[in-house]
């Protein structure tokens, strides 16, 4: 049985980004969602600026795969790491100037600053994750637990542990104080992709090759949630600011909506053509961004917590409110949007140290698409799980 839902709560296509020349590997919006990052396969970082009409930057440098973008508490610097084992930090304006430093030894997975914007945490496939002050690079300490590729590390969002997912099917949480292992989540099946605080800080959630969301609580390291519902690996998820929604990307060109609240899956999103590998939500959530490895960036608007967007944001605390999903979720509420290959609001020549303004004739035009795709968005055929 479907659920009904009033068409204005559908999440919605924004955007749509079209300037890489490879798969889209990670997405991050900055503190006033002005500015949207990416990196790619294609060895770039490209911003957009999300006001209609407005410049994207093309910035160049890496001399190898871009495997992850992050933006500063500030949103005055925005960080990149790489397969040439190095990690950069930009000014993300029309200079796009940065400094580089030799990160680790092997492919950097991940890059993520701290809430105070004092430093940063990598991981690497030198199976390290390492710790490093922010304005000088300065290398801090290292943490070396992991037996394989380390995908993904992040703080938590007081800054006092560090959480890392791994190749060797582990999540790892870390007291950045003492520098030391508090606990080893074991419970995947296959690599752990990616990996991500809930805002409160008191529980993690991490998707894998397993095909697996799984949620965790930080101080009794209970497994408070466990999804199954995409049919191919996890590449990325994101917590809803408030905590009460999580947003998935997966190889089976979904992305999905689950709502934590009551442990059901709420939403299926067609729109990639191709793996889905990067997903993230807004600071405010009222937006979240997607890539894949069809070159897209797609913005989407949430819709679909409204309150928790204009209102100042209220973090649920996960260990006391998140249900236990049931055993037969409820039905999925999916809806396709159809992609648009080669159009986008904004695109790039193929030498772009400069900024490009899109014309005003494919602005108009391409605007008119986008709106057809909005329309369709609030037309959702609905499927059950």
């Amino acid at each position: 049985m479907a659920m009904a839902r009033s068409s204005q709560e559908d999440p919605s296509l924004e955007r749509h980004f079209k300037g890489h020349r490879d798969a889209v590997t990670s997405v991050d919006f900055s503190l006033n969602r002005k500015q949207l990052a990416s990196g790619s396969m294609d060895s770039c970082l490209m911003v957009w600026n999300t006001k209609p009409q407005s410049r994207a930057y093309r910035f160049t440098g890496h001399k190898d795969a871009v495997t992850c973008v992050c933006f500063s508490p500030s949103g005055h610097l925005l960080a990149s790491a790489s397969r040439d084992k190095t990690v950069r930090i930009w000014v993300p304006n029309v200079k796009g100037e940065s400094t580089v430093f030799r990160a680790h030894t092997a492919t950097v997975r991940s890059v993520h600053f701290c809430s105070d914007g004092q430093s940063l945490v990598t991981a690497s496939d030198d199976k390290t994750v390492k710790v490093w002050s922010t304005h000088r690079q300065k290398f801090l300490f290292s943490l070396s637990q992991h037996i394989n590729w380390v995908r993904c590390a992040k703080f938590s969002p007081d800054g006092r542990l560090i959480v890392s997912a791994s190749d060797d099917k582990t999540v790892r949480l870390w007291d950045k104080a003492s520098r030391e292992c508090i606990y080893s989540f074991c419970e995947h099946d296959g690599f752990v992709t990616s990996v991500d605080f809930h805002p409160s800080g008191t529980s993690i959630a991490a998707g894998g090759m397993d095909n697996t969301v799984k949620v965790w609580d930080v101080r009794t390291h209970r497994l408070l949630q466990h999804y199954q519902l995409h049919s191919a690996a996890v590449n990325a998820l994101s917590f809803h600011p408030s905590g009460n929604y999580l947003v998935t990307a997966s190889s089976d060109s979904t992305l999905k909506i689950l709502d934590l609240m009551e442990g059901r899956l709420l939403y299926t999103l067609h729109g990639h053509q191709g793996p889905a590998t990067a997903a993230a939500f807004s600071r405010t959530g009222e937006y979240f961004a997607s890539g894949g490895s069809d070159e897209q960036v797609m913005v989407w608007r949430s819709n679909f917590d409204v309150t928790d967007c204009r209102e100042t944001v209220k973090v649920q605390r996960p260990s006391a409110a998140l249900a236990s999903p049931a055993g037969n979720l409820l039905p999925d509420e999916g809806f396709a949007v159809p992609a648009v290959p080669g159009r986008s609001q904004e695109s790039l020549p193929s030498q772009s140290p400069e900024p490009v303004d899109p014309t005003p004739t494919l602005t108009s035009t391409l605007g008119h698409i986008v709106g057809q795709l909005d329309v369709l968005t609030q037309c959702p055929s609905w499927s059950s799980v």
